[in-house]
């Protein structure tokens, strides 16, 4: 009888651990997701300088963002006569970050003439990941 007593105490403790396990795990729809940051689909190529070039590269940027002179310095290697490449500061430009619902810096886009946004970033992409988004963007067949 003693043996059948603790075999079921083993078992009501074995339960009792596997229970509170369970319940611990974080299951995957319960974790907590990243939320994305708000980036352009279209500009209106008037707001910016050389409205009438090509191609349009924008770096949302802050001066208090050391992470965004290297992607404008990433940036400015791609200005040529048809691709303008113009950096809007935060607090010089908060009419142009808050026209366009941007919240994280760096945050690049690149438009076509019509100002539709055809490739963008947020956070600091590779340059050579720039440039080749530029490249593919300008190649595509209209």
């Amino acid at each position: 009888m003693e043996r059948v007593v603790l075999a079921a105490v083993i078992v009501a403790v074995v339960a009792i651990v596997a229970f509170v396990l369970d319940r611990r795990q974080v299951r995957g729809g319960d974790a907590p997701t990243q939320g994305k940051w708000p980036v352009p689909t279209q500009l209106d190529r008037r707001d910016f300088d050389r409205p009438d070039t090509q191609w349009l590269v924008v770096v949302f940027s802050s001066s208090t963002c050391d992470s965004c002179a290297t992607v404008l310095s990433h940036a400015a290697l791609l200005e040529s006569d048809n691709v303008a490449v113009q950096e809007v500061e935060s607090v010089a430009r908060r009419d142009l970050h808050d026209r366009y619902g941007v919240e994280a810096v760096p945050t690049v886009v690149v438009a076509d003439a019509e100002g539709v946004v055809q490739a963008s970033f947020v956070g600091v992409p590779p340059a050579a990941e720039l440039w080749a988004a530029v490249a593919e963007v300008r190649e595509a067949p209209k």
